[in-house]
């Protein structure tokens, strides 16, 4: 059995953590959000999302 991968983009991204999206690179420059770079876009698992809103910013 196949595990469906759900992955964001960081508009959705945003929408779900408003903030803005300069704040969302920071995050992920710093290692506090973890993306991977898809071509020019950047994507978010839905689990490293969840670990993100878990930890807050606050820890590494």
């Amino acid at each position: 059995m196949t595990e469906e991968l759900k992955v964001y983009t960081l508009d959705e991204v945003q929408a779900i953590v408003k903030v803005t999206q300069r704040t969302l690179y920071n995050y992920i420059k710093a290692g506090t959000l973890k993306a991977t770079k898809i071509g020019k876009y950047w994507r978010v698992r839905h689990n490293d999302l969840q670990e993100f809103l878990e930890k807050g910013t606050n820890a590494k």
